[in-house]
């Protein structure tokens, strides 16, 4: 019985989480949402005197999404690629 097949009450909180997430992510909303947060960062700027501050809130958020999202993006990877050699 392969992962996808199976009743979602079976199915781990962190596969249905991480499947969600990705069908999610993937969205045209939350592209909006992320073009849109990344404008109001680069308006704020001014308003911020370009600070280290103000450089250090889109770096850290940046690179929190993105370290988490690797995983995400690799158990998608490897979820579809064990469904493929079924």
């Amino acid at each position: 019985m392969s992962p996808s097949s199976q009743p979602a009450d079976k199915r781990s909180f962190f596969g249905r989480f991480a499947e969600q997430t990705t069908k999610y992510s993937g969205s045209t909303a939350v592209f909006v949402g992320a073009v849109g947060i990344v404008l109001l960062w680069a308006i704020t700027g001014p308003l911020f005197h370009y600070s280290e501050t103000w450089q250090l809130v889109i770096n850290t958020g940046t690179t929190i999404i993105t370290f988490l999202m690797v995983f995400l993006i690799q158990r998608a990877q490897n979820k579809d690629s064990l469904v493929l050699h079924l």
